[in-house]
């Protein structure tokens, strides 16, 4: 019920591993809609941005949406591949166990020990320049003076980044697993959970049952979440707030902000990344 990628590219063929030297490499690539990176895993951390265009990501039990307002934090080990949803410029930052930040001058371990888990963060317009302008080349040269000094700023941005309540989980059973990715790729398809049973070919009191045991949620909630997630690739399209809530299945922009106001403990302009 939910395409693949058409064309699956590899991972990185290890040209930007981080080095405790150099804790902090980024990388650039283009893709186009409808390409993924085939699901790979590796001891170090990484940062997906999306510079231009949105691109869906599955780590670990989750899967997110990551539009250009956000990033994903994804920590070492943890199993995760790429969809493009549309052409997408993908900034990617590979970040060593063994990186420290800046903090009164001087230099303290990584925060990001403290982040085990997947999490969606705000990306400032800050934290865009800079990691526009670290180097992205190949290789395993020794930084430059000038790209350490942007690598500390962007370890320190990233740790100030404010984390946002998204992402969905993904269960472990194979049957609600199909299923909820194809909610994911499209909430709206069927208005109530007996809709996609009868696409499921299971009864709706079992997936009820399996919302709750296998993601402690019901599907209304669940889905809800989709939602918002779709929300978020909606607004980086620069769709206006009423044609966005209208797809979603709103009946009016003040229902959907509402709805955001209540979930999410916020604006609708801010949880959408717009700029006033």
């Amino acid at each position: 019920m939910h395409p693949s990628p058409r064309h699956w590219l590899p991972a990185d063929g290890g040209q930007h591993v981080p080095t405790p030297e150099r804790p902090l490499r980024a990388k650039r690539r283009a893709m186009a809609a409808a390409s993924g990176v085939q699901p790979h895993r590796h001891p170090w951390a990484q940062v997906a941005l999306s510079a231009t265009g949105v691109i869906r990501m599955t780590a670990g039990h989750g899967t997110y949406l990551v539009p250009p307002s956000r990033a994903l934090w994804i920590p070492p080990d943890v199993e995760h591949a790429v969809t493009v949803v549309e052409d997408a410029e993908i900034h990617t930052l590979y970040v060593h166990p063994a990186a420290r930040f800046l903090h009164g001058g001087a230099k303290e371990p990584s925060p990001f020990a403290r982040w085990p888990d997947c999490r969606v963060l705000e990306v400032s317009p800050l934290l865009r320049e800079l990691v526009r302008h670290l180097d992205a080349a190949p290789g395993r040269a020794r930084a430059s003076e000038r790209e350490a000094r942007l690598a500390d700023l962007v370890l320190d941005e990233l740790q100030r980044a404010a984390p946002v309540p998204l992402g969905l989980a993904l269960p472990a059973d194979k049957r609600l697993r199909t299923l909820c990715q194809a909610i994911v790729h499209e909430p709206l398809r069927h208005a109530t959970l007996a809709g996609w049973a009868r696409e499921a070919g299971a009864s709706a009191r079992t997936l009820a049952r399996l919302f709750r045991q296998e993601l402690g949620t019901t599907f209304g909630q669940w889905r809800q979440q989709a939602r918002l997630a779709q929300a978020l690739a909606l607004a980086a399209d620069k769709r206006p707030m009423n044609l966005i809530a209208a797809e979603l299945g709103y009946a009016s922009a003040s229902a959907f902000s509402a709805m955001v106001r209540r979930t999410q403990g916020t604006t609708p302009r801010r949880f959408l990344g717009s700029r006033p």
